[in-house]
């Protein structure tokens, strides 16, 4: 066997079959000169379709997007957290008019990154569709024949042998086939193509990234998303009044929350008591007991962080937990005003130190008689550390329970008729009950124990604790499609990334000694090793089939016999890297 290895310059015509043979081995457009649209309408929306179906703008389109997005990860916006943005209002004179101008507090609905977000979906579809069907026209057709100089391609091999031409053809056929390749005869040579995966996984990538986008957009107009706060024992209904706070998509209606309610049985965490991790969950389930519609049967499941309960298009998850206080309140004459009242505090750390209220806002009478409010600022720690140790619980399980009361009377403003947190006293028309010292007057009580106000206004005792979860009940339509659509984007880009596209000849014609003169060429789409490693397999296994023959001592005018005879390339600028038959083929 022999390497063909010439440093002749290739003719004009060698070169353009040489071009015609590698031509189309992506389906990327043509590079054509510029053609500058003609005055007028048509050929300005010419031009501008052009421009934006190229994939350079649709790069261009997705880095808008990226960037888009920044503002609405750094910037409070009225669908996340309206109480956020009023606060930003209030704090921003100047750059909050300028927010409210560019669509800041709104960015995923504004016009601009709407419009961004089209583009590029128009874009992406526009670039697609004419590729998907070159490629269709790519499939139907077969590989191009042979170029006339196989020796001109960058991996390059022959050799002689005593088999007739017909043979080494069919030969190579049947090994090309076996291989996948797309082969078929073309006159005097066989034409193989292989790698079409490639494009594939190019045309996948854009697609899934169409696919991705529709279900981003679709989830984000229909989604909803609520939060409750449940005590054990006490249950919800997948209604939009019993939410404590409710965020939706815009086009959402409330007609399209799926029909469930479930009840909190009981809360079970327990934690690491030693160690390096002290305090971290060990285990941390809700025990809830769930039915789907009006008159669905009623069934068990227990939730646990990341494995929600799942009903119809709807996931629940555990997403909080924190103890409630229960106390039992009295006026000044012993009334019972609210009897054994979990009271939710929310907790400060991951000791689950809580805070909060309690306000007592009907049915109390003072000592003169006269109806009145009470307040309570509420702190809770489920491990005290003791006597002299700072308000901070050391634990977050109910070992040593204390909660401090800090007590209020007048009026709590919850009849104004604004808003106001449940975990917090508006004191603006509320007075201090004062101790014996003349200051505020509060107490640390254990459970068991009682707070008896000043002057003979009531009690508070703190009956015992109960404990409560926090719920987060999400639907996502379209999450699933998204998640498809990414799956298969990485798999596309990773087969537009790794996978080669290339072509192979085998020409096997009679020299004018007789003896059969094989050639195999390969050609890829770039510079790669593999092309000529595979030649080189592809070649030892063909050599196999067809062995070489003797060479003929008078053959001058044999086809590519080798111009160098030291087997080199004739210059420093034409590096050998053509391909060889397996080892033991060479003769």
């Amino acid at each position: 066997m022999s390497k063909t290895t010439t440093g002749e310059t290739p003719t004009a015509t060698e070169e353009g079959e040489l071009g015609a043979a590698g031509s189309q081995l992506s389906t990327a457009p043509a590079e054509e000169a510029p053609n500058l649209p003609s005055l007028g309408v048509i050929g300005w929306a010419r031009w501008f379709w052009r421009q934006l179906t190229s994939m350079r703008v649709a790069l261009l389109l997705l880095l808008l997007l990226s960037l888009g997005a920044i503002p609405g990860s750094l910037i409070p916006q009225d669908g996340v957290d309206a109480m956020k943005v009023e606060e930003f209002r209030q704090n921003h004179d100047i750059l909050a008019p300028v927010y409210d101008k560019l669509g800041l507090f709104h960015v995923y609905s504004s016009v601009w990154f709407s419009a961004i977000y089209i583009l590029l979906f128009v874009s992406l579809i526009g670039c697609i569709v004419p590729r998907t069907w070159q490629f269709v026209g790519q499939l139907r057709g077969r590989p191009p024949g042979a170029p006339r100089r196989l020796d001109r391609l960058p991996a390059h091999t022959s050799w002689r042998t005593g088999a007739e031409p017909e043979e080494v053809r069919e030969a190579a056929l049947a090994l090309l086939k076996k291989r996948r390749f797309r082969a078929h005869a073309v006159g005097d040579a066989v034409a193989a193509e292989k790698g079409y995966l490639r494009e594939v996984g190019n045309l996948a990538f854009h697609i899934a990234l169409i696919v991705m986008l529709i279900a981003f957009a679709w989830g984000q107009l229909f989604k909803y998303e609520g939060n409750k706060l449940i005590l054990e024992g006490d249950g919800f209904a997948n209604t939009l009044t019993q939410y404590d706070d409710f965020k939706s998509g815009n086009l959402f209606d409330q007609d399209q929350l799926d029909p469930f309610s479930f009840s909190l049985k009981d809360f079970r965490g327990t934690y690491e008591p030693t160690g390096p991790n002290r305090g971290t969950p060990r285990i941390y389930e809700a025990h809830v007991t769930y039915s789907e519609g009006a008159d669905g049967a009623e069934k068990t499941k227990t939730i646990k962080v990341n494995k929600p309960l799942e009903i119809e298009g709807s996931k629940v998850y555990l997403v909080s937990h924190g103890y409630a206080p229960v106390v039992t309140v009295k006026d000044a004459k012993g009334n019972v005003v609210t009897d054994k009242q979990a009271v939710a505090l929310l907790p400060l750390d991951s000791n689950v130190t809580s805070s909060g209220a309690i306000k007592v806002m009907d049915g109390y009478r003072n000592a003169k008689g006269e109806k009145e409010q009470l307040g309570f600022n509420a702190f809770f720690l489920p491990t005290y550390g003791g006597k002299g140790s700072t308000m901070l619980s050391t634990f977050p399980a109910l070992i040593n329970p204390m909660l401090a009361l800090s007590a209020y009377h007048g009026d709590l403003g919850v009849d104004a008729g604004f808003p106001q947190s449940i975990y917090q006293l508006d004191k603006t028309n509320l007075k201090e009950f004062k101790g014996s010292d003349g200051k505020l007057f509060k107490k640390q009580l254990k459970v068991g124990e009682t707070m008896t106000l000043p002057n003979g206004a009531g009690s508070v005792t703190f009956n015992g604790i109960h404990e409560w979860a926090g719920f987060q009940v999400t639907q996502q339509p379209g999450s699933g499609w998204a998640l498809g659509g990414a799956v298969v984007a990485i798999l596309g880009l990773a087969g537009s990334l790794f996978i080669q596209r290339r072509r192979v000849w085998v020409r096997a014609v009679r020299g004018a000694d007789g003896v059969t003169v094989v050639e195999m060429a390969g050609l890829g789409r770039s510079e790669s090793a593999k092309v000529p490693e595979e030649l080189g397999d592809l070649a030892g296994t063909l050599y196999d089939q067809a062995p070489d023959a003797p060479d003929a001592p008078d053959a001058p005018d044999a086809p590519d016999a080798p111009q160098n005879d030291d087997d080199t390339p004739d210059s420093p600028d034409s590096t050998d890297t053509r391909a060889v038959p397996a080892e033991g083929a060479e003769k």
